[in-house]
């Protein structure tokens, strides 16, 4: 038995399909660690090109005028995504907030939105006005057409549809990531083929990419192959287990203008803002999120293989290629799914002695349950599973700042499962 193994008790038939199911991963995790090593020499070119220094670690109070942290980080972040700027501010509080001030940043009165990868994720729909009360101030409001184009069998992107509907549209959007659906995340080259096919159509046409839960899963990011702005959570990938919060917007420096321009006020876009204490995990969380990611996808990809022995249904499949850091877990019914949430939240390192129970979250439309006993509230590249109370019962599963943690915490969502007369 592993040493490891003797501070928790954990089944010892659990412990041998753990051994099967990391075995069955080596291939995976090999490419895992080729595409960090790559990625980590990116970013540590990025903060030597851009002379990151001392001072840069320093936050600013007031208005922030000539913090040179704050116009460093933006540097950073621009070279390492292939962009020609970015936006990089602790003053996002979510992934959300960070798209919504791109999308009204970027769209005008009589303008559409084309959503090509079905419907966005929940919290967006209040942002866009597909649900919410009228005169809330969506973009629905303020006279912005809504498009989408649906998913083909809700797995694959309609291109056809897709360059028929972009001839009019303004700003075609793309969500990488699975969000609450079983469809695979989108790979870099998948967008890329996109881009290309809407700017075939209409040149002018603006490619946006919600990048959550992307950033560093590939060698390469959206930008470098067509896309004009891609928009994260500093909370998920790009702030490695260190951003306590924020997010960021990079891509063409004029739309990052125009973005600037709806986080502060027009005039004064990015040269105002203090960072105050922020600099710092800004940076080292940048630094280090290739290899915290390489983490959460070893991790993702133990659950795969290790739920799959079994015998539940598990996306990504093994042969599907990653683009992002989330795993579904089909758990087939409301028991099996609380139990195996409540089972991640007892490995945490932080409140592990609590039980999450589901809650109605603000921007959801079904009760949501999310364990996560994290050092930053809602982080997801800490380990942390959530689902949403309906069918199909799956939970999504994402982070793990390390390997040996993340797969523990894998280790007692099931053995939750025994416990409770599930497996």
């Amino acid at each position: 038995m592993d040493k490891s193994t003797t501070f928790f008790n954990i089944d010892s038939k659990l412990l041998s399909m753990a051994d099967i199911a990391q075995d069955l991963c080596r291939e995976e995790f090999a490419r895992i660690e080729k595409t960090a090593e790559y990625n980590g020499q990116k970013v540590l070119s990025a903060f030597i090109n851009n002379k990151v220094s001392e001072t840069a670690l320093k936050g600013s109070t007031g208005y922030g005028y000539g913090d040179v942290g704050r116009d460093i980080i933006d540097k950073v972040y621009a070279e390492a995504f292939g962009a020609e700027d970015a936006l990089v501010r602790h003053n996002f509080v979510s992934g959300t907030h960070a798209l919504s001030v791109a999308l009204f940043g970027v769209l005008r009165t009589g303008d559409t939105l084309l959503s090509v990868t079905g419907k966005p994720y929940d919290t967006l729909e209040e942002v866009i006005g597909i649900c919410g009360k009228k005169g809330s101030g969506s973009l629905k409001d303020f006279g912005v057409k809504y498009e989408q184009v649906d998913l083909v069998d809700d797995k694959t992107v309609d291109i056809e549809k897709i360059k028929e509907k972009a001839v009019n549209a303004r700003v075609v959007y793309i969500q990488r990531s699975r969000g609450y659906s079983l469809r695979p995340a989108l790979t870099v080259d998948e967008i890329g083929k996109i881009a290309s096919a809407v700017k075939g159509i209409n040149p002018e046409v603006i490619v946006m990419v919600d990048n959550c839960y992307g950033e560093f899963v590939d060698d390469k990011e959206p930008t470098q192959v067509g896309a004009d702005l891609i928009i994260g959570s500093l909370i998920k990938n790009p702030g490695g287990a260190i951003a306590s919060t924020g997010g960021y917007i990079a891509g063409c420096a004029d739309l990052v203008e125009l973005c600037s321009y709806r986080l502060t006020c027009v005039g004064m876009g990015k040269e105002v803002g203090c960072t105050l204490n922020q600099n710092r995990e800004t940076l080292l969380g940048f630094f280090l999120s290739p290899e915290i990611v390489a983490n959460a996808l070893k991790t993702a990809t133990f659950a795969c293989r290790f739920f799959e022995l079994l015998g539940y249904e598990c996306y990504p499949k093994k042969n599907e290629r990653r683009s992002d850091i989330i795993t579904a877990i089909m758990l087939k019914d409301e028991k099996s799914l609380v139990a195996f949430c409540q089972g991640i939240q007892k490995g945490a390192p932080v409140d592990s002695f609590v039980s999450p129970e589901a809650w109605d979250m603000p921007g959801y439309n079904s009760k949501v349950i999310m364990a996560a006993g994290a050092f930053t509230m809602g982080a997801s590249i800490e380990l942390s599973a959530d689902a949403p109370i309906r069918e199909p019962y799956a939970a999504w599963l994402q982070g793990g700042i390390t390997y040996p943690s993340g797969k523990m915490g894998i280790l007692l969502a099931a053995q939750e499962m025994i416990n409770r007369g599930i497996l």
